[in-house]
């Protein structure tokens, strides 16, 4: 286990500086130009620090990876305060929810985009620029799954308490079935670019390289994905 002394600090912070930075980078792709990188990487440095007066080498755990879930913990709580998604934005995604969950029971079938525009009365380019519009939307591991009307998200309204780790939530068996089902049905390129998201980790920009498009195009395709993973969910916001 590390110390706490100034030294092993100094230490801890020369040795994973480039897991921040790396988590910060993850995060900036997905967020508006108004989120700034040095911003998350300072905030990612307190969780470091953290980190390191917390671990207990006894539980188990690897530091590298206790560290990176209180890394992200510090900046996913930066953002909440900052309240940067605007409202507008917000509603609108209630509003493409609502119309993908209901084209999905009237269809039996995950909708295609346009489908989904001509249900919202939107031309085809007017819906997308509403998921870019969205961008940021959903932070991290589906911690968009807000609870009714407010801006709580899913993590929040399930963990009483805040000392909790927000990824313990993720123990929940049935949620975690629940969700690994809800992600098998997504379209095949949807399916692809959260996988390579949330388990590869590669960024936007990265994303887009391998699937021969544009970064903006990799975005679009996450909202859309997450907005149908919401309302297969929904069970578990009652």
């Amino acid at each position: 286990m590390y110390k706490t002394g100034l030294s092993d600090k100094n230490q801890v912070v020369a040795d994973y500086l480039p897991l921040v930075k790396r988590i910060a980078t993850h995060l900036i792709a997905r967020l508006p130009p108004s989120v700034q990188l040095d911003d998350l990487v300072q905030v990612g440095m307190i969780g470091l620090l953290d980190a390191a007066n917390h671990f207990d080498s006894n539980q188990g755990a690897q530091f590298e990876t206790y560290a990176a879930q209180r890394i992200r913990g510090a900046m996913l709580d930066e953002l909440r305060q900052i309240d940067w998604m605007p409202r507008t934005a917000r509603k609108q995604m209630r509003h493409i929810e609502a119309a993908v969950h209901a084209l999905e029971q009237r269809l039996g079938r995950s909708p295609g985009e346009q489908e989904i525009a001509e249900e919202l009365h939107l031309s085809l380019a007017a819906y997308r620029q509403a998921l870019l519009d969205a961008r940021g939307h959903q932070l991290l591991y589906y911690e968009d799954f807000a609870h009714g009307e407010g801006d709580s998200d899913f993590f929040e309204h399930h963990l009483s308490d805040a000392q909790d780790n927000p990824f313990a939530s993720l123990h929940d068996e049935g949620f975690r079935e629940a969700l690994a089902a809800a992600i098998d049905i997504l379209p095949e390129r949807e399916k692809l670019v959260m996988g390579l998201y949330y388990e590869e980790e590669l960024n936007l920009r990265e994303i887009g390289a391998v699937l021969g498009v544009s970064e903006s195009r990799v975005c679009q395709l996450h909202s859309q994905a997450v907005v149908r993973l919401r309302g297969r969910m929904q069970e578990w916001l009652a």
